[in-house]
């Protein structure tokens, strides 16, 4: 059972709620972006995360965070998911921009039934039986999807195994959020700096295209280094059931995005197959929360 003072449940719960939500908001901004094609704004992220966190970095005293780099083994593991961090933004602004939210909101509701799976391949983690019939009937509502639509979910999949696997690199990296973040996009950063670069030498850089444009591409920085800070709050001042619970309001807010304000198609044969998924997530939380108390 975690420790945590009843008293700081309301704070943590407002910095959760801020993280989740901001997360759950972020198809909203990209959309801003829509007329910039997907790996320019990726590129802009990376540059500009580096460069708001170093500053977050430099006035919490930790300057010199960078040596941390210096180690081998956190090196490797930060290489790695840098790798698998960069996919996960890129694919998922592409997803948001080419309309397909909703899958997207997919993925990030059944990433922690992937987690599971992942944890289970790599780590032989054992799994309780309600846990394999959480899987298993979120499993129905992938296949589900794919038999309604007749295309492989590749969106929701993708999204969920790269976070996983990020998510799985990270556990090797003894660094905090801000430092790991900082240490990620530095390693990315001659690639995304290169590529922008290249794109001003070609004459198709949209970064100054107008006023508004340059202003978010550079605000991708802050709207990805800020929830961060909020969530890593919001995990010491909460019990982790309840974060477990909270981190469901990003993909939650994501869906209702795409079907109501974005338009996207959610038919009763979706809402039949998110059912499954709803249901898996449901009792894998559960499970969780039975096995935390």
């Amino acid at each position: 059972m975690n420790h945590i003072d009843e008293k700081t449940v309301p704070r943590g719960a407002l910095f959760a709620f801020a993280a989740y939500g901001s997360w759950g908001l972020l198809p909203l901004f990209w959309k801003l972006l829509s007329a910039v094609e997907s790996t320019q704004i990726l590129a802009c992220r990376i540059v500009f995360s580096l460069a708001f966190v170093w500053i977050i970095l430099a006035m919490r005293g930790k300057a010199q965070w960078w040596k941390l780099l210096g180690d081998r083994k956190n090196r490797t593991a930060l290489a790695l998911s840098a790798c698998f961090i960069a996919l996960n933004w890129g694919m998922y602004i592409w997803a948001v921009n080419s309309s397909h939210t909703v899958e997207a909101s997919l993925g990030y509701y059944i990433n922690p039934l992937v987690n599971v799976f992942l944890g289970l391949i790599f780590f032989k983690e054992r799994l309780r039986p309600i846990q394999w019939t959480a899987f298993a009937v979120a499993a129905v509502g992938v296949i589900l999807m794919t038999i309604f639509s007749g295309v492989f979910p590749w969106i929701s999949l993708g999204l969920a195994l790269s976070f996983g696997l990020y998510g799985m690199a990270k556990k090797k990296i003894a660094l905090t959020a801000l430092e790991s973040l900082a240490s990620e996009t530095l390693l990315l950063f001659p690639l995304a700096f290169g590529f922008l670069f290249l794109r001003q030498m070609q004459g198709t850089a949209t970064f100054t295209a107008s006023a508004l444009q340059t202003v978010l591409l550079v605000s991708s920085g802050i709207i990805t280094a800020l929830p961060l800070l909020w969530f890593a709050r919001a995990a010491q001042l909460l019990p982790l059931s309840t974060l477990g619970f909270i981190q469901f309001l990003s993909p939650t807010i994501q869906l209702a995005l795409g079907v109501l304000v974005f338009g996207e198609a959610f038919p009763l044969r979706n809402f039949i197959a998110f059912g499954f998924v709803w249901a898996g997530v449901l009792l894998y939380s559960l499970s969780y929360i039975r096995r935390k108390a």
